[in-house]
């Protein structure tokens, strides 16, 4: 029996070969490739941090998905899309981009001070979001997430609470697979008031609690408990999050110490197979 192809899309904040910030990198790109060679659709969405080099990478802006602006706290930030094809693959991967937020030449750390950019929250909450009005511009309802890192983690809680009466993903179901951060900054107090914004249901805020620890490694905590699958892209994680999957019974599917590429590309495509009923 054929099976099902499968509408899968990845949100990542890194991907070789346009960013390598640890070995995640590789694996976020050859599980996608993978599961497309096995005849799956497969969008690839992460934020366009400015040390990305557009020319180099041949980037350039998709047109037709502009006009989107995502809420922040109180404010409106315009994101623009652009757009880029991993090398000898169809695999495309879309940017997310905005001038206050991913033009600076750093990823998440000030590369003077190698402090923790103190707006990497907000930058978070815009991807998230950005995220999902992306899809939706698209018109490509998936029926899998699959959320990659910290950066990640508000995609299901914004799809569990604001976007759970929405028709477009009415069958979608999160992934999300945590690695091996080292997150130990304050998390701004703030934090839980620009996640928010106008609209959001009554059951937000208790969901939202989740998140809010006074870490930013509390926030892969939410994502851990709001997904409806969690795996580890690293067979170690932080203590925090080994503790946070202890203490809170999280059952994790799969955890990835290294077993060879068509090994974790069959699996995941059963994966998906399986929560999606």
């Amino acid at each position: 029996m054929e099976k099902e192809k499968l509408r899968i899309l990845f949100a990542t904040m890194e991907i070789d070969p346009f960013l390598i910030q640890s070995d995640a990198a590789e694996f976020i790109r050859y599980l996608p490739q993978g599961l497309h060679e096995q005849g799956h659709e497969i969008r690839i969405l992460m934020p366009k941090f400015g040390v990305i080099n557009e020319r180099r990478n041949r980037l350039h802006e998709v047109v037709r998905l502009s006009g989107i602006n995502i809420r922040v706290g109180n404010e409106e930030k315009p994101l623009t899309i652009k757009v880029a094809t991993i090398q000898n693959t169809r695999l495309q991967v879309y940017f997310l981009d905005n001038e206050d937020y991913f033009q600076r030449k750093s990823v998440l750390n000030d590369p003077k001070s190698l402090a923790f950019h103190p707006d990497n929250d907000e930058r978070a909450i815009f991807f998230c979001k950005g995220v999902i009005e992306t899809v939706k511009k698209l018109g490509w309802t998936p029926h899998i997430i699959h959320c990659h890192g910290w950066m990640t983690a508000l995609i299901p809680l914004y799809l569990k609470t604001y976007f759970r009466e929405d028709p477009f993903f009415a069958h979608t179901k999160v992934v999300y697979t945590m690695y091996r951060d080292k997150l130990d900054m304050p998390l701004p107090l703030n934090f839980a008031e620009k996640a928010s914004h106008d609209g959001m249901p009554p059951n937000f805020a208790d969901e939202l609690r989740q998140y809010t620890g006074d870490r930013y490694a509390d926030v892969c905590g939410g994502g851990m408990r709001t997904a409806d699958v969690v795996t580890k892209g690293h067979p170690e994680l932080e203590s925090y999050l080994e503790d946070c999957i202890r203490e809170n019974n999280i059952d994790v599917a799969y955890d990835f110490n290294g077993h060879d590429r068509n090994s974790y590309v069959d699996y995941y495509s059963q994966l998906y197979e399986e929560i999606i009923g």
